[in-house]
Order: C-alpha cells, then sequence, then structure tokens
C-alpha cells in the first residue's frame, strides 16, 4: 500500500507569519509614503504570495499600486523579509509533536506554499522543521500556484506518493480550492489567515488545534491512520 502523503501550506498553517509579514509589508509601505495597516487587518490580507500582500496594502491605503511600483516594491519585500523572516514568527502549538508523530508513521510530507519557494526554505531550517519537507514547492517554483491542482500533483509526484492517499491541509482559499481542483481531501485550521469565512471554505474537515490533527486523519485516512 501507498505510504500517506501529507502536503502542508506554511504561513497560517505550520507557522504564526503574521507578525513578520505585516512589519514587512509596513515598512514597504512607508517607503513609498503609506501609512501602515493595524496588526489585526493583516490576517485578512495574506495569502497568495508576496506580490498579492503588497497589491492589497496598498489597496488598504490608498490608491492601487500599478505595475511597476509592485514590482520595486515586491523587490523590496523579499530584501527585507529575507533578513527578518523569523523575528517574531513561531510555529502554532502542537506542530511540531504533529511532524514526529507522522514521521514515525512513515509519511511522505511536502510544504505546499505560495511564498517563494528560497525564503519557504530558509523559514522551515530557521524554524528548524526542514528535515521533515524533503519537497517544498513555491509560488515561484512552478509557472503556476495554488490554488492550481499542478502545485499539489508535482509535490507528490517529487514526493513518489499517491494522489489517491494525499491529503491537503491549508488555512486558507487558495489552500482548500487547490485540493478541490486536485479532488484531494482537505483538512483546514481555524486559526490561520483567510479572507473567507472558515466554514465558507468547504474543507472536508477543520480543526481548532493541532491536538485534533491525529483525529482528522483517522476519519480521512483510515487506512493508514485509523489503527495503531
Amino acid at each position: 500500500m501507498s505510504r500517506p502523503t501529507l502536503l502542508f501550506d506554511l504561513d497560517g498553517t505550520l507557522a504564526d507569519t503574521a507578525l513578520d509579514l505585516c512589519a514587512t509589508m509596513n515598512v514597504i509601505l512607508e517607503m513609498h509614503g503609506r501609512d501602515g495597516v493595524p496588526q489585526e487587518r493583516v490576517r485578512h490580507l495574506v495569502g497568495g504570495g508576496a506580490r498579492l500582500l503588497l497589491e492589497r496594502g496598498f489597496r488598504e491605503t490608498g490608491a492601487p499600486a500599478d505595475e511597476a511600483l509592485l514590482d520595486l516594491s515586491f523587490r523590496q519585500f523579499i530584501d527585507y523579509y529575507s533578513r527578518h523572516i523569523a523575528d517574531h514568527t513561531k510555529l502554532w502549538p502542537g506542530v511540531r509533536n504533529q511532524l514526529d508523530l507522522l514521521a514515525e508513521r512513515k509519511a511522505l510530507m511536502a510544504v505546499c506554499t505560495n511564498k517563494p519557494e528560497r525564503l519557504s526554505h530558509q523559514l522551515l531550517a530557521m524554524l528548524g522543521i526542514d528535515h521533515y519537507f524533503p519537497v517544498v514547492i513555491g509560488g515561484d517554483t512552478l509557472p503556476v500556484k495554488k490554488p492550481d491542482p499542478e502545485h499539489l500533483f508535482e509535490a507528490i509526484r517529487r514526493l513518489g506518493g499517491d494522489a489517491g492517499h494525499a491529503v491537503m491541509v491549508g488555512d486558507s482559499e487558495a489552500d482548500i480550492e487547490a485540493a478541490k481542483n486536485a479532488r484531494l481531501p482537505s483538512i483546514c485550521v481555524s486559526f490561520g489567515y483567510t479572507r473567507v469565512p472558515v466554514a465558507d471554505l468547504g474543507a472536508d474537515l477543520v480543526i481548532d488545534h493541532f491536538d485534533a490533527f491525529p483525529e482528522a486523519l483517522k476519519t480521512l485516512m483510515p487506512l493508514h491512520f485509523g489503527r495503531a
């Protein structure tokens, strides 16, 4: 039987990155004469990658940015963020324990994120969880990103997994729509970053803490996790 394959989003799913994303976005906005966005608002702006975050940030603080401004601010964002990527970022409670348990069960694991691949590798290493993820598909790894299903299919191929034994774990519309487009079951965490209410995303299961993750896997992957 094929090994279970778990595909994880990064920002908002494995780690609480909002403070560092917000701080970086505000530095860039202020470089261009805009006010910063309050931290409580940034969770509604995250999702889809840094360029889209900046586009939403400019809209939030005044006139939309044109393509030239977005190109410039994106480069500035990447430069600053790479130097402050984990000033405040932390794993969500329970994540490391669940990754340990999955590793013990010989699960195949990949990160599927719209964050640039280089920054994703950097953050995973700084959080000390890079060794769990031999495959990382970032927003710039392929010509497409989530919610395109190819983003997930490529991760499964690189892992040597089977789409018939895979689950997507995310926190946002891009994650759950990618799973739907790939015809994969999905688990949505309720504590991440989404512009759409979690209840409206249409995930197969929603968890409020990673302590609930094993039970969710038993439900969606009983052949792999329904027994000790």
